[in-house]
Parts: C-alpha cells; sequence; structure tokens
C-alpha cells in the first residue's frame, strides 16, 4: 500500500490461457474478475497491463479509471486501452456484460497499424459508433471470437494467423468508427519518433534541444510536428508526460515526494514541487491527500 492508503501499481504481463494461441484472446467481462483472481491479480486495485484492450459494453453500462479519468462505457460503446496505461475498473465489473479483446504489441502486421492509426497520439475517449459502424463492429466481433473458440479446428500456426487476420478487421472497424484521421505526413513521423523518445528518456531530460539532437531535427521542427499533432508545444508535451508519470506515483506508490523527484530526474525536491505546482494548483503533497478533479490540470499523454 502507498502512504495514502492506496495500492501501488501492479505491473501485469500478458499471460495467454493455455494451449490457446499468443497474441490475442477473447473474453466475456463477466469472466474477467475469475479470470484475475485466478492469476493472483486484483481488478479493483491499479495495474498497468503491458498489453491492448478494447473494450466493449453491451446491455448494462462499466465504469473504469485510466490514469486518473474517469470513464463511464455506456451500452454500445467501445474504449481502447494502450500498453502502459494505468487502469482500474468500477464495483459493476462482477456484473458487467460485455467483451474484452486483449493483444499484445507486435502482434498486429504494420499495415493494420497503419489502417487503424494506431501511433500517437492516442485520443482516449469512449466511443459509441453509429448504427453502420457498430453492425460492422458486431460482425467483425462475432468472427473474431468463433475463431478464437475454434482453435481446434486449424493447426495452430494457421489458427494464428487466422487472429491476427480478424483481430485486424476488428482494429480497423474501431479506428473508422472514431473518425477520419490526419493523413500521414512527414510532420507525423517527426512526431511518432519524439513520442517514443519521450517516453523512454523523460526521466532523463526535460530540454527539447536534447532530442532533438538525439532524433536529428531542430526544436523548431520538433515543436511544428507536435503542435501539428496535439496542440501543444514540444515542450508542453514533454511536461505533460513528467507530470502524469509524477501523477501515477504519487498516488500508487509508497515513495516520498523527493523519491518522486528522483526518479523523475529532477536534482533537487524543491524543483519538483515548483514544477507540480505550476501545472495542477497544488503541491504534490496535496495531491497525494486528494487527487480530485480540480486537481486535474494538464493535458495527459497516454502511454
Amino acid at each position: 500500500m502507498g502512504k495514502n492508503g492506496q495500492s501501488e501499481v501492479k505491473e501485469l504481463a500478458y499471460t495467454p490461457t493455455v494451449g490457446a494461441a499468443a497474441g490475442v484472446e477473447v473474453m466475456e467481462l463477466s469472466d474477467l474478475y475469475e479470470r484475475s483472481r485466478r492469476h493472483g491479480n486484483d481488478p479493483y486495485v491499479p495495474l498497468r497491463p503491458a498489453f491492448h484492450q478494447l473494450i466493449g459494453a453491451r446491455s448494462r453500462p462499466l465504469r473504469m479509471w485510466v490514469d486518473f479519468v474517469e470513464h463511464e462505457l455506456r451500452p454500445g460503446s467501445w474504449l481502447w486501452i494502450r500498453p502502459g496505461q494505468v487502469q482500474r475498473f468500477g464495483p459493476d465489473l462482477v456484473a458487467a456484460d460485455g467483451v474484452v479483446v486483449l493483444f499484445q504489441p507486435g502482434f498486429l502486421p504494420s499495415a493494420t497499424v497503419s489502417a487503424a492509426h494506431m501511433d500517437p497520439p492516442y485520443e482516449q475517449r469512449p466511443t459509441t459508433p453509429d448504427s453502420a459502424a457498430a453492425e460492422g463492429l458486431r460482425r467483425a466481433l462475432d468472427h473474431l471470437s468463433y475463431e478464437y473458440r475454434a482453435m481446434a479446428s486449424l493447426p495452430l500456426q494457421a489458427h494464428t494467423e487466422v487472429l491476427r487476420a480478424l483481430l485486424s478487421v476488428l482494429v480497423v472497424r474501431f479506428a473508422q468508427a472514431r473518425g477520419p484521421a490526419p493523413r500521414p505526413t512527414s510532420a507525423s513521423e517527426t512526431f511518432r519518433r519524439f513520442h517514443s523518445a519521450v517516453e523512454r528518456d523523460h526521466a532523463v531530460t526535460r530540454r527539447v534541444e536534447d532530442y532533438a539532437a538525439a532524433l536529428g531535427y531542430s526544436p523548431r521542427t520538433l515543436t511544428r510536428a507536435t503542435l501539428a499533432a496535439t496542440g501543444r508545444t514540444a515542450k508542453q508535451y514533454i511536461d505533460d508526460r513528467v507530470l502524469l508519470e509524477a501523477k501515477r506515483l504519487l498516488w500508487h506508490s509508497g515513495l516520498a515526494a523527493k523519491e518522486v523527484a528522483d526518479r523523475l530526474g529532477f536534482t533537487d525536491a524543491s524543483d519538483f514541487t515548483k514544477f507540480f505546482r505550476l501545472r495542477t494548483g497544488v503541491t504534490p503533497g496535496a495531491f497525494r491527500e486528494n487527487p480530485s478533479p480540480r486537481h486535474q490540470n494538464g493535458h495527459h499523454t497516454p502511454t
């Protein structure tokens, strides 16, 4: 438990069902609680899965939190949770009516990743498709579910490829249900590289100049690309990512504020306090006591 009485985040690796094709699983939300317990996990505490989750609600709403933002999945809505995000289900999970599709990073072919707009930035909100898009999603999910449960009807390698193809259909259908995405440009490729570097090194440096030098761009080029992708400057994007990790550590760990500052690369705890207070309006200690919506200032960058 953390110092605030909250459970610490548990890193959740992908554990495939025995005998199933590694890479993707389809299960009912109502089965998720018991499966979690069998694997020694509690879905009601903060978890950081290392895999993708596409969650769809049917007849009943479902509440959950993803990186301090509460979401309500209404009947017919979907939510895509990305690897590395901190999630927690609400108490209605045990009675949930819906489906969750789990799949590992790297399982889908690059053409699907491009067609489904899986590169950052990620828009984190539930999606309720219109009737035509919902029908396409339903048919894609039904076929994927059928083939997932018909493993014995095909050799394992063929079964895996069928699931890969059908999952591709599902995620592309989901992406289209969210509306058209911007066409890829040189600026979007620049941002993709910048995003990956920030994910890796946000605790090493918060200087745009360091990322620009490492990636072979000018700071101005990084800022233009980041503004086009997110509406934030390159410096704001880096700070947003640091702030998100600071909130995760403050709320979900037993680390003191000084230890959080050290982990995030601040040379002085007072500098970290100034950084945090400027962007949230409260001190790290006050946030740890009460991470209420009024303390959720800043633009989080999902990971």
